[in-house]
């Protein structure tokens, strides 16, 4: 895969690249087969254009790009304000596709998402509905526009729950698709479908089922654990002595919810006790008070919380 860099001199620049809601910059993935990324030095300010994929098409890409820059700039330009990149609001992560702001939305969710930012591991263990992969994921995604990453693992405990693999169309990687989705979907919330792929492509994001991971290494890497409570005490293991130099990695789940067979033990139950006191990993609940989901969601959870302590 070939990188290009391409340095932009203000914010009118970046905004005749990426176009009124991105839509400039997609057509442009869409056209020349290349993964573009605008990227923002968050201390000087300066912002380059990163163009990836393959050799020819990078270069035939960056061409056209810098020959439309230089159209612009040769143009005689209205004497009129510039225009200023919008910054993020205090704890926003990033800003998504559609111009939305990503940020936690209750001091729990704020805690977690600084304790995400500040450790190199940390555990998101709550309910459905309170963000644990929803803001796992925008702290990837500022990660990786920060340049404190060059790339995202995705991993997720294959575990049947009705229907057997056996059963669902495909090879083994599009059999784990669907128990990908919930990932898939935060980040088309983020950085629309398109992207997503282009990403998926070019291993900038790479999906890697729990069973793939021994032998491996992640180096640079953000990598997101989900649904954890679904692993083995070995599989949680594994999966955590696969931080390499300059990682960082985020464990979610729900430990009220395990698809493991009877009596097995939940791997995520399990580590809280075994890395009690390590430095460097933090352990954050989430409680239904972090529920953003539908408010009914809330209550469904609450009453299932008390017909248990009842039974």
């Amino acid at each position: 895969m070939t990188t290009r860099q391409i340095r932009l001199r203000d914010a009118d620049e970046a905004l005749l690249i990426l176009g009124e809601q991105d839509a400039a910059l997609r057509q442009m993935e869409n056209d020349y087969g290349v993964e573009l990324c605008l990227t923002q030095d968050p201390e000087a300010g300066a912002m380059s254009l990163l163009v990836r994929g393959n050799s020819g098409r990078v270069q035939k890409a960056a061409r056209c790009i810098r020959a439309k820059l230089e159209s612009a700039r040769s143009a005689p330009r209205p004497d009129r304000p510039r225009l200023a990149a919008t910054p993020l609001p205090q704890d926003g992560i990033v800003r998504a596709c559609n111009g939305a702001v990503i940020q936690p939305r209750t001091p729990s969710q704020r805690q977690y998402v600084e304790a995400i930012q500040t450790h190199e591991l940390a555990f998101g263990i709550g309910p459905a509905g309170t963000g644990k992969t929803f803001l796992a994921v925008a702290c990837a995604l500022r990660a990786l526009e920060t340049r404190q990453v060059q790339r995202i693992i995705l991993s997720r405990p294959v575990v049947e729950a009705g229907e057997r693999l056996g059963f669902l169309p495909g090879d083994f990687l599009e059999k784990v698709n669907p128990y990908l989705r919930p990932l898939y979907d935060a980040f088309y919330s983020m950085i629309g479908p398109e992207r997503f792929r282009t990403w998926r492509e070019s291993d900038i994001i790479e999906i890697v089922p729990l069973a793939y991971m021994r032998g491996r290494t992640f180096n640079d890497a953000f990598i997101i654990l989900d649904e954890a409570q679904n692993t083995t005490v070995g599989q949680i293991k594994l999966a955590l002595t696969r931080l390499g130099e300059g990682s960082r990695m985020v464990v979610t789940g729900d430990i009220t919810q395990t698809d493991l067979g009877e009596g097995a033990a939940s791997g995520l139950v399990r580590v809280m006790d075994i890395l009690k006191g390590v430095d460097g990993a933090a352990f954050h609940h989430l409680t239904e008070a972090d529920v953003i989901r539908h408010p009914l969601v809330r209550k469904v959870i609450k009453a299932f919380d008390k017909w248990e302590k009842g039974n």
